[in-house]
């Protein structure tokens, strides 16, 4: 599945974990820029890099990594991830706890990151207890040399 910015596959679902974790691989065209900068109130996120360069802005830090680097993001805090380099990129994605996994489904459904409105938007992330700065994405773009939407791969 691609929802404008990344691909999504499933890997693990909150099913198969009892709700403690879910895992989905996220492919990711060149420069492109996964999300807008967001944070999620209720879950933490581990990045593991299995192919290419990826970039993450946690905060104020700017981290790059490369296949077998693992990037953390906690609760709370306002970070981004995208692809750093000229290939492909993938990163496996631990989500803790299960749920927020669903997220990419319902986006894909309202036609992906691109395309949904600001209302559905709003209201998606709200059930997600998620917080995006949309407003982010022109200067991340111009900061790190990326775009948004990123191609399907």
């Amino acid at each position: 599945m691609f929802n404008g910015t990344v691909g999504v596959r499933h890997i693990v679902d909150k099913v198969e974990a009892k709700g403690r974790f879910s895992v989905l691989e996220h492919p990711m065209s060149p420069r492109a820029l996964a999300a807008p900068l967001h944070r999620h109130h209720n879950e933490d996120e581990y990045s593991w890099i299995i192919e290419g360069r990826v970039g993450a802005l946690l905060g104020d830090e700017v981290l790059y990594g490369g296949p077998g680097d693992f990037i953390f993001k906690p609760r709370g805090q306002w970070h981004t991830f995208w692809n750093a380099g000229d290939e492909p990129a993938r990163i496996l994605e631990i989500i803790s706890p299960a749920g927020f996994e669903q997220f990419f489904d319902e986006l894909s459904d309202l036609g992906g990151i691109d395309k949904v409105s600001t209302e559905a938007l709003d209201a998606l992330c709200a059930r997600y207890g998620l917080e995006m700065d949309v407003d982010s994405v022109p200067e991340l773009c111009k900061r790190f040399d990326l775009v948004f939407p990123g191609e399907p791969i």
